[in-house]
């Protein structure tokens, strides 16, 4: 019985074993052709060929047999956080009551006024009035001693008297250093000597110019933005950055560059998951320089000028087509039902060449018509 073996037809050019030997059969069914990299055919070395094993995932490619590896998940290095000195906290600053100062000024005064009484300075009259007998001692080493501790003594009582406010404090410093917040309102004695620098620690709102933004699908917005926060540590926000208005208002500018805000027209929850979504950054940004961020809200979006401008373009260009489809289809009609009726009511016979003209002349006149009365 004869054998039936299927031939598998040889590409072009290609010579074939030679005259009187068999080709060899597969050694495997179903064998498939396995893809080598090129650096491993060119290795000077007779050796094992070892090769690193990477934590990557090569999809499988078809018609190779290479079975899929697995991935590593990659893992996102978490973003630093910022630091500021953790001695630099607020705390109270030694004060005195106001009637210290008016005390110690006074004292000064009269000390003053008695000194020149003692050198002789002061007229008769006045001493008189005081009911001092005049002396004549003159103005020597005790009494320019005298002058100079009175004199210091009114100075600084007068001198450090100061009025706190509600709702502002006093960051005091000296050579550099923190020496306290001052807090307490009503009239206070604070030493002179230190430096006083004025904050405002009210609960304040906060409305921004137009910052730019961008929505989920990467288009340019601008947004205004209001912010309400107040200063939570008058230390850090004094001395831990030079300016924690302009800090806040990077905040925010950072925030709106991380997060996409919705276009004009969103629906309230959406605007909403932005607002949380933005408090939450800023907070954590503003925190760390004794700034406390209540809300940040975006209040007005809208198109960048450059995408505005392209939008309107692109509507007119909408209003002008469905101006020009609502006409043609007008004009369509128009022709179509004049032909109709006086195809119907047996005014004309029309053969198709004639037909087509007519419509083409009705189309033009009636296009024309249209074109000159602006309809």
């Amino acid at each position: 019985m004869p054998t039936t073996t299927s031939h598998t037809p040889e590409p072009e050019g290609f010579a074939g074993p030679p005259e009187g030997t068999a080709r060899p059969a597969r050694l495997i069914q179903n064998e498939a052709t396995t893809e080598i990299p090129v650096h491993l055919l060119f290795r000077d070395e007779a050796g094992p060929v070892s090769v690193p094993l990477r934590p990557t995932v090569v999809a499988r490619r078809q018609g190779t047999g290479e079975q899929p590896r697995l991935r590593r998940p990659v893992q996102a290095k978490p973003r630093p956080e910022p630091q500021i000195d953790p001695e630099l906290v607020e705390r109270p600053a030694r004060v005195l009551p106001g009637a210290a100062g008016v005390l110690a000024g006074v004292c000064g005064a009269a000390g003053c006024l008695a000194t020149s009484w003692w050198a002789g300075v002061l007229p008769s009259l006045a001493g008189e009035a005081l009911g001092l007998s005049a002396s004549g001692s003159g103005l020597g080493p005790a009494q320019w001693a005298a002058y100079t501790g009175a004199g210091a003594l009114g100075l600084l009582g007068l001198g450090g008297l100061a009025r706190g406010r509600t709702g502002r404090a006093w960051v005091l410093g000296m050579f550099g250093g923190y020496r306290g917040t001052v807090r307490r309102t009503g009239l206070l004695w604070v030493n002179p000597l230190l430096l006083r620098r004025r904050v405002d620690v009210r609960l304040r709102h906060w409305r921004s110019e137009p910052m730019p933004a961008a929505d989920g699908n990467g288009v340019a917005l601008r947004a205004v933005v209001l912010v309400v926060w107040r200063v939570k540590d008058t230390a850090r926000a004094t001395l831990g950055v030079e300016d924690h208005e302009s800090y806040l208002r990077e905040c925010v500018e950072a925030a709106l560059a991380r997060v996409p805000v919705e276009t004009p027209g969103a629906t309230r929850g959406s605007a909403e998951a932005a607002a949380e979504t933005l408090t939450r950054l800023v907070v954590r940004d503003a925190g760390v320089v004794g700034l406390e961020v209540f809300s940040v809200r975006p209040v007005r979006v809208e198109y960048a000028p450059e995408v505005a401008a392209a939008m309107h373009r692109r509507r007119i260009a909408a209003l002008d087509a469905q101006d020009r489809a609502t006409r043609v289809t007008s004009v369509v009609d128009s022709v179509e039902d004049t032909v109709t009726r006086l195809t119907m009511r047996g005014l004309v016979e029309l053969d198709d060449y004639e037909r087509k003209a007519l419509v083409k002349d009705l189309t033009v006149a009636l296009c024309a018509g249209r074109g000159e009365t602006g309809a």
